[in-house]
């Protein structure tokens, strides 16, 4: 199997140096990598690092927390886009969804996905926060938002992805929208157990040891 073509390879540390996305792009083209997925203030850096290659650029929206307004997600994601940005992941609204709210959360979703076009939306639902219940509620809204994938985790949260999360997004979801692993994936056979899963995507900024076979010990 050629893990390589399903790694997001990521770096949104908050202390992430223009130094660092040189060394990602760079690790991105020699692995050969799907993408390389950066804070929006990156995004024209690695637009000039990656150009005339196929690794693509994702960036996220409402990140980490999915708590601000429609509007301003719109304009992050719509300006990522002129930017060089390939693919949105965004941040679902947890608060509001904690609260019940799930009309204000589908439009939230909605209208970004409506903003960009035919560019792929990732929703990230964090689901450390919610229960097996709130798993399978946060799917059908995405379904219903019709996204192109949904994520599982930011990475900054209590946890990162795990298999039951990927199994009950699976069974909710069937085929009718992609899956991304992401958070706390460190090493290759757990990466392959998520696309034996059916994932499309996995998300990590462990890409490198992932591909070398190797056990990383990064924190995120």
């Amino acid at each position: 199997m050629n893990i390589n073509s399903y790694i997001d390879h990521t770096l949104l540390n908050v202390t992430t140096t223009e130094r660092d996305i040189i060394d990602l792009c760079n690790q991105a083209k020699q692995h050969r990598f799907y993408s390389v997925c950066v804070n929006s203030c990156y995004v024209p850096l690695a637009k000039q690092l990656l150009k005339n290659t196929d690794v693509k650029i994702c960036t996220v929206v409402g990140f980490p927390f999915g708590a601000s307004s429609t509007a301003s997600k719109i304009f992050e994601a719509k300006q990522a886009i002129n930017d060089g940005a390939h693919e949105i992941d965004m941040v679902m609204n947890i608060g509001v969804f904690k609260s019940k709210n799930y009309v204000e959360v589908f439009k939230d979703i909605k209208e970004v996905n409506n903003s960009i076009g035919k560019i792929p939306l990732k929703v990230i639902i964090e689901i450390s926060e919610l229960s097996k219940n709130g798993i399978v509620k946060a799917s059908e809204i995405c379904l219903d938002a019709k996204v192109d994938f949904i994520k599982t985790s930011t990475g900054f949260s209590k946890s990162g992805a795990t298999l039951t999360a990927v199994k009950i997004i699976r069974k909710t979801v069937r085929d009718k929208c992609k899956i991304k692993a992401s958070g706390g994936i460190r090493d290759y056979e757990t990466a392959k157990k998520y696309v034996d899963l059916g994932v499309e995507r996995v998300g990590t900024s462990n890409g490198v040891a992932i591909s070398n076979g190797a056990l990383s010990n990064a924190d995120y």
